[in-house]
């Protein structure tokens, strides 16, 4: 199998944020600009240090005076100082690959697409380095996977493969809120198929399992957006739970998962719905589909070196710690329109124990 990928720097090259004003923001000082818009991304001194520090400027002008007046029309960019990113692997596997898709095995660990603390050790950048100069647009993933979820990542390599795969991952998701009680017709609807293994804490008693427990959005300490959660009030979502293992010595169940819909980390809600949180330990959700730290009190005001906020103390989306593996995909080429199958190998903690002897 081959695999690709650079060695990371110790130090990323920062990151610049660019912004037109708008008409509505004409006559806003500098600092009540970016400690209105920005507010999750520093507190109200971070942005004063920002400022002072030179890594702001107006129409190409560095500004130091947080009351200065602003224009409508006018030009900021901040400039992220380079910071060092929690470890990460740097090397990624290629399932499968054509003049249209890429396939790859993304290892526990690498972020898809840049955000939060990880800005450069991400799929996305070794996807362009690989391609380098000579292809464009450059290989990008079509969907995401958890920080801490391995296995297939379907990525584009044209832009008319990335608009028919979006479709397919789009599609699926839709169908599930209006065939919802007639698996039969999802299933002759969908044009892709999704099966992971994960590793449940407890014993799943029944042998198969369907959930179809909706997903939304709550506030969270150090999530800008909010949290996903079980919610009655959220978007419907389907996932399949087929019990492959049970391990009553570890207290442990393996189990295939199929999921119709793509709501952001969707099994791990699923499972801690029902009772059984992934193992070895599920650093953010508990039973009921919810996180372990519900207070959603206010994020700490103390800000870091560079500005910003600290990390969070409590768990967030990207932390790892549990077994989750994209295991098996089969989707409908986006241009031959043959059918694909595509297998990543299974960690050995997910495998059952006929195939590990």
């Amino acid at each position: 199998m081959v695999s690709f990928g650079e060695p990371w720097p110790e130090f990323n090259d920062g990151v610049y944020y660019r912004d037109l004003l708008r008409p509505s923001d004409d006559g806003a000082t500098l600092i009540e600009f970016y400690s209105r818009k920005y507010q999750s991304s520093a507190p109200l001194h971070g942005w004063l240090q920002r400022i002072h520090n030179k890594q702001i400027t107006v129409n190409g002008g560095v500004v130091t005076d947080p009351n200065t007046i602003l224009r409508g029309g006018a030009e900021l960019v901040y400039h992220r100082l380079p910071w060092k990113e929690p470890d990460a692997p740097h090397l990624v596997e290629i399932l499968h690959e054509d003049d249209d898709v890429i396939a790859l095995n993304k290892p526990s660990g690498l972020q898809v697409l840049p955000g939060g603390l990880f800005q450069q050790r991400t799929v996305l950048t070794q996807l362009q380095r690989h391609a380098g100069e000579c292809q464009e647009p450059h290989p990008v993933p079509v969907h995401r996977l958890g920080r801490g979820t391995s296995g297939i990542l379907l990525c584009a390599k044209t832009k008319l493969a990335k608009s028919r795969l979006a479709a397919l991952f789009a599609d699926g998701t839709s169908v599930v809120g209006v065939c919802r009680e007639n698996d039969q017709q999802q299933k002759a609807t969908r044009n892709i198929t999704k099966l992971y293994r994960a590793l449940a804490s407890g014993i799943i008693i029944e042998d198969e399992v369907v959930i179809d427990q909706p997903i939304g959005l709550v506030k969270y300490p150090g999530v800008a957006n909010g949290l996903y959660v079980a919610s009655p009030s959220g978007k419907p979502a389907w996932s399949k739970v087929v019990v492959l293992e049970r391990n009553m010595l570890n207290n442990s169940t393996l189990v295939q998962v199929e999921i119709q819909s793509g709501r952001p980390h969707q099994i791990r809600i699923h499972l801690s719905f029902i009772g059984h949180p992934l193992i070895v330990g599920d650093p953010l959700y508990i039973t009921g589909g919810q996180p372990k730290c519900s207070d959603h009190e206010l994020v700490d005001q103390s800000f870091a070196q560079d500005g910003g906020y600290e990390r969070p103390e409590k768990p967030v989306p990207g932390d790892c710690g549990y077994h989750l593996h994209a295991h098996r995909v089969l989707f409908t080429h986006p241009v031959s329109n043959e059918i694909i199958e595509i297998t990543a190998p299974l960690p050995s903690i997910l495998r059952t124990v006929d195939v590990i002897d």
